[in-house]
């Protein structure tokens, strides 16, 4: 079976030979980057017994940050999901780091090598974290040494940096409606039973969805997602790379969009499911709430109606109030009748 660990969605090896910058391989065009590194983040503090976790390109070696070249530089040991393919991106920033120096911390042993990493840090060592492209923890490893790391008591200093999903998101025009926002899948299950009820979970969801998958399985994606009908689907692929494409189709279109050119299923992929549009029949939406309030307690009223009726939260909520004075005014006017 292919390795579908969630971290494929950032890697970008492949490309780092390929990217230059003005024609100069980035290798020498890194030098100068490195002195600005040092001019921009040595003098703040980095304080020794820190695991570092360092955002790095999913794709365009140019979207380094200087403070990420500084920390990778300065620290002691650099713990990283593939040594191999870390390594070579040291070099092709110009930093040098001894065999010793590297441990690796991937998915198949993070709960073991996190141990190994809070002995480092309780030696003072600063060590730096890195996944092969991306933020560490979301969608990659990073979170369990994380855990480990805090469980030590020891500091954790995030570099905040390159990541596929906000990256996907800035470019995909996916506005929330109300007060909804988004919501997080990452991969689905790769199991048939299980990925089939999630794909029902997604179809009940009105809220927006950021989904990550695979190029062998974008086009049963996408027809499992044809039952949404008109709704939105952004696909971004090989984001920040050459061959970087955002295309939003209607979700019963996406099928025969991707089947149109056989290139559009290449590359790893975020997916971003639009949020279902808010009824602006507001009289439908007090009705619903109108008969949940006679059945159930206000929050409780108006968290149903908002699931049903995809209306915000807090406009039901102020409704809900409105129609409970409503009716105790006139429960009061009716005794006093009485």
């Amino acid at each position: 079976m292919p390795d579908l660990r969630p971290h494929r969605l950032e890697r970008a090896s492949s490309f780092y030979p390929q990217i230059s910058c003005q024609g100069t391989p980035l290798s020498a065009s890194f030098a100068s980057a490195m002195e600005a590194a040092r001019e921009a983040a040595a003098g703040q503090h980095y304080p020794q017994a820190t695991l570092y976790v360092v955002a790095t390109p999913i794709g365009n070696l140019a979207d380094i940050s200087l403070r990420a070249l500084h920390v990778l530089q300065l620290s002691d040991t650099l713990a990283c999901e593939d040594t191999r393919h870390t390594q070579g991106m040291l070099r092709t920033f110009g930093i040098d780091k001894d065999r010793s120096q590297l441990l690796a911390v991937h998915q198949h042993n993070e709960a073991e090598a996190a141990q190994a990493v809070v002995a480092r840090l309780q030696q003072g060592q600063r060590v730096a974290y890195v996944s092969d492209a991306g933020t560490p923890g979301v969608s990659d490893p990073g979170a369990r040494l994380v855990a480990a790391v805090r469980a030590a008591q020891l500091r954790v200093m995030p570099l905040p940096g390159p990541s596929s999903i906000t990256t996907a998101l800035s470019a995909s025009g996916m506005v929330p409606q109300g007060d909804n926002g988004f919501v997080f899948f990452g991969f689905l299950p790769t199991k048939s039973t299980e990925r089939s009820t999630s794909v029902q979970r997604l179809q009940q969801e009105p809220r927006g969805i950021v989904l990550l998958e695979a190029p062998h399985r974008i086009r049963e994606l996408a027809q499992a997602l044809a039952t949404l009908g008109d709704r939105p689907v952004t696909l971004a692929r090989e984001l920040t790379k050459q061959f970087e494409e955002i295309a939003t189709q209607p979700a019963h279109e996406l099928a025969a969009w991707l089947q149109a050119d056989l290139q559009r299923a290449r590359g790893e992929f975020v997916v971003l499911v639009h949020p279902a549009t808010i009824s602006t029949d507001n009289t439908e939406n007090l009705r619903v709430l109108r008969l949940l309030l006679e059945e159930v307690p206000l929050k409780s009223a108006v968290r149903l109606a908002a699931a049903i009726t995809g209306a915000p939260r807090n406009s039901l909520y102020n409704s809900a109030l409105t129609m409970q004075k409503t009716l105790h005014a006139a429960t009061e006017n009716t005794t006093e009748t009485d």
